[in-house]
């Protein structure tokens, strides 16, 4: 019998399953939280034409290393706090 893959293989071919947005960053006025306005394209079901969506989302910014009008990349972790979902990547 052959294996097909260690145990030390399998762990590094894991992949995230954390959803990541690209957004700017519209306030930094709270204390390791920025707010992210993050805007998608979506198709109307009986009309089609597209609509510009946006969400603001809170992300944990340990430090305050982001300004106002920055494009920044946030992932999904664990509840930080009541609003609180995600963490700033980059």
């Amino acid at each position: 019998m052959k294996k097909t893959a260690s145990k030390t293989e399998q762990k590094e071919t894991t992949v995230s399953t954390a959803k990541t947005f690209k957004g700017k960053v519209a306030s930094t006025k709270m204390k390791d939280t920025i707010v992210v306005v993050v805007e998608r394209f979506v198709k109307h079901p009986q009309y089609g034409k597209f609509i510009k969506m946006r969400k603001r989302l809170k992300a944990h910014d340990a430090g305050n290393t982001a300004s106002v009008g920055e494009t920044v990349t946030i992932q999904e972790t664990r509840p930080i706090s009541k609003d609180k979902r995600f963490i700033l990547v980059k």
